[in-house]
């Protein structure tokens, strides 16, 4: 029988044989990293709860969600609740009521939510409804199903009980003609097209749980679908390991699962930081030749098991909102690999 030692060396000799398949960036390697984790590192203590969402809209979503988990709502209930917030924002104008619509002058929206256990629910492309959030929670909570789209998703909305309501403010409309004068689609780095919410929790029960919803992309083809609302590009978790989420353009997310690769990788050991770095790295590989590159600004949110935090980008000027016990709610600014010259 194999003594613990030799277990041991066993299991870190086929994790390194995954790492090096699965954690390929096409950087050189930094070695530490490679460190597969000491197995007291499993017991270090939890900081939670957390809360961590992108962009500044990000801060009154957490203070909300940070308020119903405080007040003992489960929590999707509570995330439900802070994304509500920015959906509702005429201000915000990449999310929810008053996003700028499609080429046809439709506001249609995507979005997502998963628990600790994996269960997710998704809409996309879904006209009409005010809070896309609460409908990606329904399918969750209501159909044997993860996504419903398009007119589908209204109709499975209207059935439970969701008002069809218009979404386009008379700004957004204003702006959409504007734009019909010249029909030039070229994506706006950190302004227009990349400002989706997407938000993680580690809960007081040290669970972990995330969501995204968005307008997607100002002036995009009636009909695209971004990766906010696709479990394992917008958003990922793995309640053993950590979670992740991203923002930025849905193209280049969906084309790497970017955030299922960011949680396989803090599943190997690396931190929230690294694995957020690596993935848009690797990104940024992938793209450095694409017709995208001219416009292309991605950035990762990670949240791993001991409630350890990161935000990382390919371009400067993103942030994230953070909300814990220790320093309250505040912004922080990620940092990115390369900057951004307008």
């Amino acid at each position: 029988m194999s003594n613990r030692r030799d277990f041991i060396k066993k299991t870190t000799l086929g994790t390194l044989a995954v790492s090096s398949v699965l954690g390929y960036s096409g950087f050189a390697k930094n070695t530490k990293e490679e460190k597969i984790p000491e197995i007291e590192d499993l017991g270090k203590k939890q900081k939670k709860p957390i809360i961590i969402s992108t962009w500044n809209h990000g801060l009154p979503a957490n203070e909300e969600t940070w308020k119903q988990l405080k007040a003992g709502k489960p929590a999707l209930d509570a995330i439900e609740a802070g994304m509500k917030i920015p959906e509702a924002d005429p201000n915000v104008r990449s999310v929810g009521y008053g996003g700028y619509p499609d080429r046809d002058g439709k506001v249609t929206l995507d979005a997502c939510i998963m628990d600790h256990n994996s269960n997710c629910g998704s809409v996309c492309f879904l006209e009409g409804i005010m809070h896309p959030i609460s409908v990606a929670k329904r399918v969750l909570q209501n159909t044997p199903h993860v996504m419903l789209a398009g007119q589908g998703a209204l109709q499975f909305a209207l059935s439970e009980g969701f008002k069809e309501e218009n979404l386009l403010t008379p700004e957004s409309e204003k702006d959409w003609k504007k734009w019909l004068e010249d029909s030039k689609y070229k994506p706006v780095i950190n302004i227009e097209n990349h400002d989706t919410i997407s938000m993680l929790m580690l809960d007081q029960d040290g669970n972990l749980a995330g969501g995204c919803t968005t307008s997607g992309a100002a002036w995009k083809m009636h009909g695209r679908v971004g990766d906010s609302p696709i479990i394992g590009a917008g958003l990922f978790l793995d309640n053993e390991v950590g979670a992740a989420a991203a923002t930025g353009l849905g193209e280049a997310v969906i084309r790497t699962a970017g955030s299922a690769m960011v949680v396989e990788l803090m599943r190997q050991g690396k931190s929230p930081f690294d694995a957020c770095k690596e993935i848009t790295e690797r990104i940024y590989n992938k793209h450095k030749n694409h017709k995208d590159m001219e416009y292309l600004q991605v950035g990762f949110i990670a949240l791993n098991k001991n409630g350890e935090h990161a935000g990382y980008s390919l371009r400067s000027g993103f942030n994230y909102a953070v909300s814990d016990d220790e320093k309250g709610h505040r912004m922080e600014d990620a940092k990115f690999k390369m900057a951004w010259e307008k």
